[in-house]
């Protein structure tokens, strides 16, 4: 198994689209494809991003960190939100993104991404992220590996994990159905 993160990318007319469709309507199909994964045992985490807007970005190209307010580049070079699956091989990435509820013009870059295995375990730094990860349950304690490789603790192929449905930014889900 490996992980793969797929990363959804906006325009700003598949942004207008996605403002014109009822908040109730997404929700809907976004919460029937996160079930889907998670009946499938492959959805590791999902998260929506808020509007880019509200971001800031720190540019290291001198020698101290510059901070600006607002999105790195323009909408085509954002993302909006991302899904971490954990699946047999990239073609299975690529098979659940096809299924993705997204808007006309939107599009989602798949990457694979690397696990702790992948790295010299001499190293220790590496070792330190190792415990660090078996103390928070990303992955299972060396001892009861027993010589298999580390899967982490969440990719337990089981439909009792949490859905997801924060999938769009928060500021739109404010400025369409404002909370009391």
């Amino acid at each position: 198994m490996a992980k793969y993160m797929l990363i959804m990318r906006n325009t700003d007319e598949s942004l207008a689209k996605m403002m014109e469709t009822p908040f109730e309507d997404m929700l809907d199909s976004v919460g029937r494809f996160n079930d889907e994964l998670i009946k499938a045992g492959v959805l590791v985490a999902a998260e929506g991003l808020d509007d880019a807007a509200q971001g800031v970005v720190v540019d290291y190209s001198g020698e101290t960190p510059v901070v600006t307010d607002g999105p790195y580049g323009e909408t085509k070079e954002l993302f909006g939100g991302f899904y971490i699956l954990d699946v047999a091989s990239k073609d299975e990435a690529i098979e659940w993104a096809k299924r993705m509820p997204a808007i006309p013009g939107s599009k989602s870059e798949i990457r694979r991404v690397p696990g702790i295995d992948e790295f010299p375990q001499d190293n220790e730094w590496v070792e330190k992220e190792r415990v660090w990860r078996e103390q928070t349950g990303q992955l299972l304690p060396r001892s009861r590996l027993s010589g298999a490789s580390s899967r982490p603790a969440s990719s337990a192929r089981s439909p009792a994990a949490p859905a997801v449905i924060s999938s769009w930014p928060r500021t739109w889900r404010r400025r369409r159905w404002p909370r009391p």
